[in-house]
């Protein structure tokens, strides 16, 4: 038996998605059964709810499970949350974990700057004195996370970010849940870290235009200041530690402004990168202002 967890985040969700386009029954873990409610219509797909937090909420989830993907949310707790789903597991008899980590594609970023690749690398090491066999995952940014500029896109044409002409390589996550389900559903894998770009290293204004072709109408790049934005995402309700970590990765990216390419494993496994005009497309409606 396969498991996901966080399976009903984007990534969680995509993942199953693949599961179920490939045929291939698999176990999602959700944390409430208003979460699982989203698989119900999805054939091959268990639900079961449970904890990472709380191993005593996983006897069911790890039941005769042989590989996991291990996914949880990127906040103040996810060292204690992950470590504890890979301590779980082991007792369970898992044979394989999976982990959906995350890399910068910048030339030279330093990680002990930027608390979430911090917590990954913590867990990671974890994982691999675990005695169990494992796999990493390692994608830079996702594109997805474009259509959180959808408000100022719609309202003023305008996409307000402190990044300058920096290029990033950003990936979409459909993509990378397609790199997920292979690694996880085949052999030769074990102790493996893969890192994924997508195909192409872009600025803002490179992303800005992608997305006027995409709806048909000019969007601009705007460069803000970091204080500018930090006060805006708290204006928005973003809690404080999640803005304190974009502030880090932010002033990591402007001090290594070019970005590398990496879609080894993309190529590898026969898929072929999304670009980031393609990704514009398929969302278009979404950046118009549509919503889901």
């Amino acid at each position: 038996m396969f498991l996901v967890t966080g399976a009903s985040g984007m990534s969680g969700t995509l993942i199953i998605e693949e599961f179920v386009r490939n045929r291939v029954p698999v176990r999602a873990l959700v944390r409430s059964k208003e979460k699982a409610a989203q698989f119900s219509q999805f054939e091959g797909v268990e639900t079961v709810v449970g904890d990472m937090l709380r191993p005593e909420t996983l006897d069911i989830a790890l039941a005769e499970v042989h590989h996991a993907l291990m996914i949880s949310s990127p906040n103040e707790l996810m060292v204690e949350t992950q470590c504890s789903f890979v301590a779980a597991a082991k007792r369970a008899g898992v044979r394989r974990i999976v982990k959906f980590s995350g890399a910068e594609s910048g030339i030279g970023f330093d990680p002990s700057k930027f608390r979430f690749t911090r917590m990954h690398e913590e867990i990671e090491d974890y994982l691999e004195i675990s005695g169990m066999a494992w796999t990493h995952l390692r994608p830079s940014q996702f594109m997805q996370v474009y259509l959180r500029e959808v408000p100022t896109i719609v309202k003023r044409g305008a996409i307000y970010l402190p990044l300058g002409d920096i290029k990033l390589s950003p990936i979409d996550v459909e993509d990378v849940a397609k790199v997920a389900f292979q690694v996880l559903t085949s052999p030769g894998h074990e102790e493996k870290s893969y890192e994924m770009t997508g195909p192409e290293a872009l600025t803002m204004h490179d992303v800005a235009e992608r997305i006027s072709r995409a709806v048909g109408q000019s969007i601009e790049y705007a460069h803000i200041s970091p204080e500018d934005r930090h006060a805006a995402l708290l204006n928005a309700g973003v809690p404080a530690s999640f803005v304190e970590a974009l502030d880090e990765q932010t002033e990591e990216r402007r001090k290594h402004p070019e970005s590398r390419i990496d879609t080894g494993i993309l190529k590898t496994l026969g898929i072929r990168p999304t670009t980031f005009l393609e990704f514009a497309i398929r969302n278009a409606s979404l950046f118009r202002g549509a919503t889901v």
